[in-house]
């Protein structure tokens, strides 16, 4: 069926309710959407994938420790016996705020509260080379992307004969000193030092560097001193190289060059150093950040439009207070939903609304096995005791009892026996279309 994006969204509930239209169902958007399910409301979800992704763990399905569908929850299950939330699976295309109609590619909603939490994409730096050929990880699919890549490197290189045409395939670089970057290292320098020796005893894991490349001072910057510290220590226990203070200059695919440093031979280039805010039509230049965020008020309304509210990593609180924003984490997100359903509320009863404050509830990165960093308000504390509150608050925090009992029973298989069994390089298989007429034809005829 082909859609226009000038004809309305078909087989939409009609409900006799005010309509808030939701882009994106992370993790401001699916709050948004599940505190506001059975309120006055008729909450319409717009979101490119069916699924929820849970981010934090991506880095796990790229080392093969958990499987995507662990860390993936279907939006529509999730609104099961719900009449007011309406779910469609649509790329969002432009806004026209004097209207109120948001065009996507399966057709336009007209709304009277659009509430952007469209999330951010990975940032280049406008380095396109690096672009081309590094490797983000930014959704389930890139993150299964990874492990695909890692695996069939290593197959590769076990029927190469030279020792030296080996390292390009099995040398490992990431780029980012974040979470992200630290436990992707962590994971991979835990793989190369207790399963792949196992499942490939042919090869020299010696000769396999686990390279983290930041250009900042430091790892985790915004985590206290003591926490950077140990985060260093931990991957420098694990065997990762730490290159602080270190600029990627260009990678052609082969070979990653670095600034006031040698180069690394590397098929793999694992990129987790920035992200950009994504954006649709619509929007002026002045409503826009310089990094890309848009500016809200303290309601997270967007500055110069009423009606429309902007979310999670999208926005910038337009205060002096705040220059760079609040901290693109999930906990940003979550609270600003919960607060911007209370006002939607409050709207509709003819009360003022509540301006957003943060409470920070602490941050944490695991590093490896009994390796973790923990920042709370009231205390700091590191290795084992942190690394069992890093699974306890993420176990917590996934969606559905299903997937929380598949995570634990992996998470208690890989720390009992260190050998994480979903190392499967599973290809999708391409077609060409005079195949796919051939095979149509074979159906038609049986």
């Amino acid at each position: 069926m082909a859609y226009s994006k000038y004809t309305p969204i078909p087989n939409l509930p009609k409900l006799n309710l005010p309509k808030v239209v939701v882009v994106g169902a992370g993790f401001a958007g699916l709050q948004l959407a599940r505190s506001l399910k059975n309120s006055g409301f008729q909450i319409i979800l717009l979101d490119k994938n069916n699924f929820h992704q849970f981010q934090p763990l991506f880095y796990q399905v790229a080392t093969a420790g958990l499987e995507p569908s662990a860390i993936s929850f279907p939006l529509r299950k999730i609104f099961h016996n719900t009449r007011n939330v309406s779910f469609r699976m649509a790329e969002v295309q432009e806004v026209d705020s004097n209207s109120r109609r948001l065009y996507t590619d399966i057709g336009f909603v007209e709304y009277d509260f659009l509430v952007l939490a469209m999330g951010a994409d990975t940032n280049y730096f406008g380095a396109k080379n690096i672009e081309y050929y590094a490797s983000p990880m930014k959704t389930v699919s890139e993150a299964l992307y990874i492990r695909n890549k890692i695996i069939s490197n290593y197959e590769r290189a076990i029927n190469l004969e030279r020792e030296e045409d080996r390292k390009t395939l099995m040398n490992v670089v990431i780029v980012g000193g974040g979470p992200t970057g630290v436990e992707l290292a962590g994971a991979m320098a835990e793989l190369r030092n207790n399963v792949f020796p196992k499942d490939y005893p042919e090869l020299s894991f010696k000769n396999m560097k686990v390279t983290l490349v930041e250009a900042g001072s430091s790892l985790l910057s915004a985590m206290s001193l003591k926490a950077q510290d140990h985060a260093r220590k931990y991957l420098e226990k694990l065997g990762v190289e730490v290159f602080l203070k270190t600029r990627v200059l260009d990678y052609d695919g082969k070979v990653v060059r670095l600034e006031g440093r040698d180069s690394i031979q590397t098929e793999t280039l694992l990129w987790a150093a920035g992200i950009k805010p994504n954006r649709i039509s619509g929007f002026s230049d002045n409503q826009y950040a310089g990094n890309g965020r848009m500016l809200v008020d303290e309601y997270n309304e967007l500055i110069g439009t009423k009606g429309i509210f902007v979310l999670g990593d999208q926005c910038l609180v337009s205060s002096g207070t705040l220059p760079k924003g609040h901290p693109q984490v999930a906990q940003v997100a979550i609270q600003q939903a919960r607060n911007l359903s209370k006002n939607l509320i409050r709207i509709q009863k003819g009360k003022e609304m509540q301006p957003f404050k943060y409470k920070d509830l602490g941050s944490m990165a695991t590093v490896g096995r009994k390796l973790a960093v923990v920042d709370l308000p009231f205390l700091k504390f590191q290795g084992l005791f942190a690394w069992m509150t890093w699974l306890f608050v993420h176990l917590m925090a996934i969606l559905g009892v299903k997937n929380k009992l598949f995570i634990f029973l992996d998470w208690s298989w890989n720390y009992l026996s260190f050998d994480p069994s979903l190392r499967l390089l599973i290809k999708p298989k391409y077609v060409r279309s005079s195949e796919r007429k051939d095979l149509i034809e074979e159906k038609t005829e049986d």
